[in-house]
């Protein structure tokens, strides 16, 4: 029996897409003159990149330079989303289960927070964590240890609900949780998850 649900945000809980074009403004801009550093087709690679990985592994994967990474970051630490925001409309079934729910999400603290609370969603949890690289070298899977150990649950007592094959579901299968890959577009068709569906609503029916 599911004692927990532990969620991702983005993508997860509402699209990125959705606020990248004014969130992001700035920073594609940013992005737009690394064109020469990292190559044109590289550049439009990097802001699709951008709406579903957090800015760290952006950078990473496309091997920006050690100034061009900086520069990124020092964009993104202090930005705060502060335009209305609207969660998936099947997140409202999520809500509603009347079980304990954990928040964990990659990011910038003061960002991640400004969307948590743009979305009205932070009643909805027992706690939230912030999986901030430039605060704490932790990870999801040391979060998701972490409320294991505080609340006493065992692994086969969690769902973990995220979007990520490489983030939130890999850390959850390492530790023996069940996981939902919510996939709307089915871009990771063959991704190792105990659930995987183009529909969050379907996350309820393991709990009925």
């Amino acid at each position: 029996m599911k004692k927990a649900i532990i969620l991702d945000l983005d993508n997860t809980i509402y699209p990125v897409s959705s606020i990248a074009d004014n969130l992001f403004n700035k920073v594609f801009g940013f992005v737009d003159s690394l064109a020469e550093e990292i190559g044109l087709e590289e550049v439009e690679k990097v802001k699709e990149e951008m709406k579903r990985r957090p800015y760290h592994q952006v950078a990473e994967k496309f091997n920006f330079s050690d100034a061009a990474k900086n520069k990124g970051l020092e964009m993104l630490k202090n930005l705060e989303y502060s335009l209305p925001m609207q969660p998936y409309d099947e997140y409202k079934y999520i809500s509603e289960i009347k079980i304990d729910k954990f928040l964990v999400t990659t990011g910038f603290t003061k960002l991640q927070w400004s969307k948590i609370k743009q979305l009205g969603i932070e009643e909805d949890f027992k706690a939230i964590y912030i999986v901030d690289p430039e605060v704490s070298a932790n990870t999801k899977k040391d979060i998701f240890t972490m409320i294991m150990n505080v609340n006493n649950y065992l692994p086969e007592e969690l769902l973990i609900i995220g979007d990520d094959p490489e983030s939130e579901i890999k850390a959850a299968i390492s530790l023996g949780i069940d996981t939902f890959l919510f996939d709307p577009e089915s871009r990771h068709q063959n991704a190792p998850a105990t659930h995987s569906s183009k529909n969050l609503k379907d996350a309820v029916v393991i709990f009925s």
